[in-house]
């Protein structure tokens, strides 16, 4: 996950655009709201939720733990669907920043308290940072998922409160104030400091606690929130509930329960919307044709903020010596002249999607993404990337490319359960072969694909494709840093390169206007041509990053009208169900 400001003010609400046979786009249906009724929320297949402390490991950094997570516990910066920071619905109220941009002020806003009476306090913020900071350090019982983001936790000199209603947030260095408050401040959504802070002198045991009770939803510490739910009940691999929260001090909930529903398949996930035991979900892209059987729901498509790809393992123990081979940039571009972007939106996608070239998506528009990357620097073209092989030695023996004994040939994870990737991924190693690159393919589920395909285990996979990519969520300022900075949280991969680490830390520093979009050019430029990642096409996603087209019942209103393409978080306190 992923985001951005300053720059970002002219960020626009993404169309959502109506499609033919099933309604229309809009929520809005015949009759009046109802206040109660329950909401199914199909989630992606074979992904449950399994974190529900709202600071994320990096194995749990997965976008249904961050929905139900959002829906609990309240953003310190609450940001609008322009990228604007809308300060009436953060937990603070003003941020003051010194002439250096090397200190940040927080008051806060005492509209919101949490769930037992009790105020948010400067003390549950610096509690949070600490949790942030203890678990950034090197050999901490588990990693900060979003390490690297935001100058987490190397930019960060101190966090201290002044009573209880001020926070002062101190920089090692001057910083862009927008990066700053959108990738840094933007990152932490406090837990009360009275309920969690079990062990004051020892964070390791603090840290190893809260990894226990990580997946124990009805464990008393998750009572006390401040977000518009709390949770209720679950049963594992089956549903997750979760009510309204009484005491919340933003605009309340009146549907009477929100369920959170595993599916074990996209198959199941359809049968549940046609027999109306699912009102919001998603059609994927193998059930296109099947979409007139949705007789009472609404379809529409959006593109998020962010991109796709394919991660890489170039580190050292990667199997086979591939993580030697793919450090090479040749081999990654001959790797990404073989993937054929026109033609995976034209046969899987039904048209719908736009090409990737590098970090910034050119849908939704941005005053990010540089218009001279309007093309692919390596277009799909599998006699060019074979004959750039061969003019670095290598030859083909028996199907695979070889040089020096070493065979280009690895073994290509991917998300099981959507019939989509598994076509995209036999493409991928069909066009592939062409160079003489050999793949295996592994489909596993989603869980376990996340958890495997790490820095932490890099002597078990190669390549690793979830298809639904990245959106610019806890980095919305769309720096790159979480992600191809090295060492940096979310990159798996192990890439790292001196030149973008340095092009990064620019996108950070203060300056002016067209230095700042000067800056991110540059970075954008390098990271397309230096392909720390593979690029794949961007395409419409559905309710919380399911890739294909949004549902929802027409009994459900408010899910259009409030979706916002920065944060694709579900607002269901705005939602409403029909008479």
């Amino acid at each position: 996950m992923s985001r951005r400001f300053s720059l970002v003010s002219g960020m626009t609400l993404i169309a959502l655009m109506t499609l033919s046979g099933c309604g229309a786009a809009s929520s809005s249906s015949t009759g009046g709201s109802n206040q109660g009724g329950t909401v199914v929320v199909a989630e992606a297949p074979q992904a449950p939720p399994n974190w529900f402390f709202p600071v994320f490991s990096a194995a749990a950094y997965i976008e249904i733990n961050a929905q139900i997570q959002f829906l609990m516990y309240r953003p310190l910066i609450y940001l609008n669907k322009h990228n604007q920071v809308d300060y009436s619905k953060s937990l603070v109220s003003h941020i003051k920043v010194n002439s250096h941009d090397d200190v940040y002020t927080l008051t806060l806003n005492h509209k919101y308290k949490w769930s037992n009476g009790k105020p948010i306090t400067a003390q549950d913020i610096v509690f949070t940072w600490d949790l942030i900071h203890a678990a950034s350090q090197p050999h901490a019982p588990w990693v900060y998922g979003p390490t690297g983001s935001g100058g987490v936790p190397q930019d960060w000199k101190s966090v201290t409160a002044q009573g209880t209603n001020t926070v002062t947030v101190t920089l090692t260095k001057p910083a862009n104030p927008q990066w700053f408050i959108h990738n840094g401040l933007g990152q932490i959504s406090p837990v009360p400091k009275s309920v969690w802070d079990k062990y004051p002198h020892d964070m390791t045991k603090e840290l190893n606690f809260i990894h226990s009770v990580a997946n124990e939803p009805t464990n008393p510490h998750y009572k006390v929130v401040d977000g518009p739910f709390k949770f209720s009940s679950w049963s594992p691999n089956r549903y997750w509930t979760l009510t309204p929260n009484p005491k919340f001090g933003g605009h309340k909930a009146t549907i009477s329960k929100l369920v959170f529903q595993y599916e074990s398949s996209s198959s199941s996930e359809f049968a549940g919307l046609k027999k109306g035991l699912v009102n919001v979900g998603y059609l994927p892209p193998s059930l296109w044709n099947t979409r007139n059987q949705l007789t009472n729901d609404s379809l529409t498509s959006s593109y998020l903020f962010g991109f796709n790809y394919i991660i890489i393992n170039m580190n050292k123990k990667a199997p086979g010596n591939m993580g030697t081979v793919f450090s090479k940039l040749y081999v990654r571009k001959a790797l990404q002249m073989g993937i054929n972007q026109p033609g995976i939106i034209a046969s899987m996608f039904h048209g719908s999607g736009v090409p990737e070239d590098g970090p910034i998506p050119p849908k939704p528009k941005t005053s990010f993404y540089d218009p001279a990357l309007n093309h692919n620097p390596y277009p799909f073209n599998v006699k060019a990337g074979k004959a750039l092989l061969v003019s670095h030695g290598w030859h083909e023996v028996n199907g695979t490319m070889t040089r020096k004994g070493q065979r280009l040939s690895f073994t290509f994870t991917y998300a099981s359960a959507s019939p989509t990737l598994a076509h995209i991924a036999e493409l991928l190693q069909s066009d592939w072969q062409k160079e003489g690159i050999t793949v295996k393919l592994q489909p596993l589920p989603v869980n376990e694909l996340f958890s495997e395909d790490t820095q932490a285990s890099p002597t078990k996979w190669n390549m690793g494709f979830w298809g639904a990519g990245w959106t610019y969520q806890l980095d919305y300022y769309p720096t790159g840093g979480n992600l191809f900075a090295t060492n940096a949280g979310e990159n798996a991969g192990g890439y790292s390169n001196s030149t973008l680490d340095g092009l990064i830390q620019k996108t950070y520093q203060p300056g002016t206007a067209s230095q700042i979009q000067s800056r991110m050019y540059a970075y954008q430029s390098f990271a397309a041509k230096h392909l720390p990642v593979l690029w794949m096409p961007w395409f419409p996603q559905g309710y919380a990053r399911m890739t294909g087209f949004a549902v929802h019942s027409k009994t459900v209103r408010g899910t259009v009208k409030t979706f916002n393409p920065v944060t694709d978080f579900l607002y269901a306190n705005y939602w409403t169900m029909s008479k």
